[in-house]
């Protein structure tokens, strides 16, 4: 038998939907977890946003130096000096970051309102595949991208005064509102299942 990219995905739709219903209660932990940590970054978005630029720089420096190993390592592969390079250039980019996080705050906040333009987009066509696949709650997902476009509109529009804070805030509430979509999917999986 062939199989059609329609039942493919009806498929994938279905296993998706099981997960849901028989992991539920992680789902609600994972909301909870992500509103706790949205709502201090909120209260304090300074903090935050140069917490995300050095967790950010730290990421990027241990990438470095572990692609600068794999890199020696595998010294007779194809593409040795690009993989150099890569390496290299993480580990700078790290390192810039960390030497001042205030200007990689700045430089982040242009990255990060491209990523809630993308990802409010994104979130937007996930709501409308849930609205015909899975739960009754695709709503929350709805809402979800568009408060990443609107989020997204606020600090263009207020740039550069915004550039201290935005990034801590945004992430924040990012956070808070992805944590409270898990737990109303996480909910109306359990009442699906309870009614079943």
């Amino acid at each position: 038998m062939i199989t059609t990219p329609l039942s493919t995905q009806s498929e994938l739709s279905a296993a998706l939907a099981r997960g849901i219903h028989d992991h539920w209660p992680w789902f609600i932990v994972e909301g909870v977890v992500l509103s706790v940590l949205g709502v201090g970054a909120i209260i304090v978005p300074s903090i935050a946003g140069v917490v995300t630029t050095l967790f950010l720089g730290w990421l990027f420096v241990i990438a470095g130096v572990v692609g600068l190993i794999a890199t020696f390592n595998a010294r007779q592969a194809p593409g040795f000096v690009w993989a150099l390079l890569s390496a290299l250039l993480a580990m700078i980019a790290g390192g810039l970051l960390l030497w001042n996080p205030l200007r990689g705050l700045v430089t982040l906040s242009y990255v990060l309102v491209a990523y809630f333009i993308i990802d409010g987009i994104f979130m937007i066509f996930l709501a409308l595949a849930h609205r015909r696949e899975l739960t009754g709650r695709w709503e929350w997902l709805l809402v979800n991208g568009a408060v990443d476009l609107i989020l997204a509109g606020i600090v263009i529009s207020g740039m550069p005064g915004t550039l201290v804070w935005v990034l801590g805030m945004l992430v924040g509430i990012d956070l808070l509102f992805g944590g409270a979509s898990l737990i109303a999917i996480a909910l109306g999986a359990r009442k699906q299942q309870a009614d079943a």
